[in-house]
């Protein structure tokens, strides 16, 4: 079976299409920017790699939300659950960690099937 990588660089792809499902990097905002900020930025970039990838929102499996401070929880989840309400959400884990920028305080890592013609 044929895999696909999209933007691919030295350390990793932004996208991997394997068969039918579309493996997406994690995606971040601009650090310093506030928790809400980070998440709509994160999405936007979400929703343009489905579409070059021939998949959209309504085609999403698993997203993993890593935030640099679960305190940021309820913040987050506005921004998620504003992007969320136009299609059925996917299965979805949201933990604590370190993230690679210590101005970064949310990546999201996704998962979707590609969209059928």
């Amino acid at each position: 079976m044929t895999i696909t990588r999209i933007d691919q660089g030295p350390r990793l792809s932004e996208a991997v299409i394997h068969g039918d499902t579309i493996y997406l990097a994690g995606q971040v905002g601009t650090p310093g920017e506030s928790v809400a900020a980070q998440t709509k930025e994160a999405l936007a970039e979400i929703e343009a790699l489905l579409a070059r990838t021939g998949s959209s929102k309504n085609h999403l499996l698993q997203a993993t939300i890593w935030l640099a401070d679960m305190a940021d929880f309820e913040e987050m989840n506005a921004a998620w659950d504003a992007w969320v309400a136009d299609c059925a959400p996917p299965t979805r884990a949201t933990g604590e960690a370190k993230l690679a920028d210590p101005g970064y305080k949310v990546e999201i890592i996704m998962i979707a099937a590609k969209a059928r013609p």
